[in-house]
C-alpha cells in the first residue's frame, strides 16, 4: 500500500516520466483551493528533491497568485494504465517569469512552447504513494492542439494582451505577479 519517503526514488522517477497528466494544488490562507490539470511535455525532475514545470497561458493564473502568499504546493500523478498508483509530491515552490534570470537558466530544459508564462520550481519535501486501486483505466490518445494553435494564432503581442486582460488578477481578485 502507501508509503512516505523524503525524495523521488528511481522507480518513482520512472513512473513520473511516463505520465501524460498531473494535477497541481495550491491555496492561500483564505479563499478557494485551486486544483489544476497539467499536460504537454512540461514537467522535469531536476534531482530527487526538486522538480519544475513550465506553465503556459490559461484562462486563469491561480497557482502563481497562491504562491505569492503561500508557497505550499502539492503535485499529484495517477496511474490510469498499468499497475495502480497515486503519487503526491509535497513541497514549497518558487515562480520564475521571463523577466527573471532563473527563467533564462532553465527555459532550455523544456520544449519551445508559445505562450510559456512561468516556470514553477518545487523543492520536494515529501513523496507519498497510495494504492490507486479505485482509479479507473483510461487510454491516452494524444495531446490536444487547441491551446498551441490558439497561442500561435495570437502571436506574442496577442498573448501579452490576453495576459493583461485575463491573467494579472486571480479569480479571487488577488494579483498574480505576472507583470511586476
Amino acid at each position: 500500500m502507501g508509503k512516505k519517503v523524503e525524495h523521488i526514488q528511481p522507480e518513482i522517477k520512472d513512473f513520473i516520466e511516463k505520465q501524460k497528466i498531473f494535477f497541481v494544488a495550491t491555496a492561500m490562507s483564505s479563499g478557494n483551493v485551486n486544483v489544476s490539470p497539467k499536460g504537454m511535455d512540461s514537467f522535469r525532475i531536476i534531482n530527487p528533491n526538486r522538480v519544475m514545470w513550465l506553465n503556459v497561458t490559461g484562462s486563469g493564473n491561480e497557482t502563481a497568485t497562491h504562491l505569492l502568499e503561500n508557497n505550499r504546493i502539492t503535485i499529484m500523478f495517477c496511474a490510469f494504465e498499468g499497475k495502480p498508483l497515486i503519487l503526491r509530491l509535497y513541497g514549497k515552490a518558487k515562480t520564475y517569469h521571463p523577466r527573471n534570470a532563473e527563467w533564462n537558466q532553465y527555459i532550455s530544459i523544456f520544449p519551445d512552447m508559445v505562450g510559456a508564462r512561468q516556470i514553477f520550481d518545487v523543492d520536494v519535501e515529501i513523496v507519498q504513494t497510495s494504492c490507486g486501486m479505485a482509479v479507473p483505466f483510461m487510454d491516452y490518445r494524444h495531446e490536444r492542439d487547441e491551446l498551441k494553435n490558439w497561442a500561435e494564432k495570437q502571436g506574442e503581442a496577442g498573448i501579452n494582451d490576453y495576459w493583461q486582460k485575463k491573467n494579472t488578477v486571480s479569480f479571487d481578485g488577488h494579483p498574480t505577479g505576472l507583470f511586476e
